[in-house]
């Protein structure tokens, strides 16, 4: 759908005395909503969720992706052991933790 309206955007040839400039001006207006409403907000969520994830260090209480409820009990690389019970840990992948779990009451 998009390819068929940009090409019929590019194809009209601009009315007589009319620039070239306002037969794209709709054309870069969509570009520019796309650009500040979807995907500079994303690309700022990817670099806020990557410091994070740096920051992480033992002890601190997270969330995976899954919904585990974990501690830190060690990190190395992109490993992580979190301890999700006494003496039960899990690794998983630096990737899959979701957010900080501290203001969350655990049960």
């Amino acid at each position: 759908m998009m390819n068929t309206i940009l090409n019929v955007l590019l194809m009209t040839s601009p009315a007589e005395g009319q620039s070239p400039l306002t037969s794209l001006l709709p054309l870069i207006l969509i570009i520019l909503v796309f650009y500040l409403f979807m995907i500079r907000p994303q690309m700022k969520r990817q670099k806020d969720m990557k410091s994070y994830r740096e920051s992480l260090k033992k002890g601190d209480k997270v969330v995976t992706t899954g919904g585990i409820y974990g501690k830190i009990a060690d990190i190395k690389d992109q490993v992580i052991l979190v301890e999700i019970a006494d003496k039960v840990r899990i690794r998983i992948d630096k990737s899959a933790i979701l957010k900080d779990a501290s203001e969350i009451a655990q049960k």
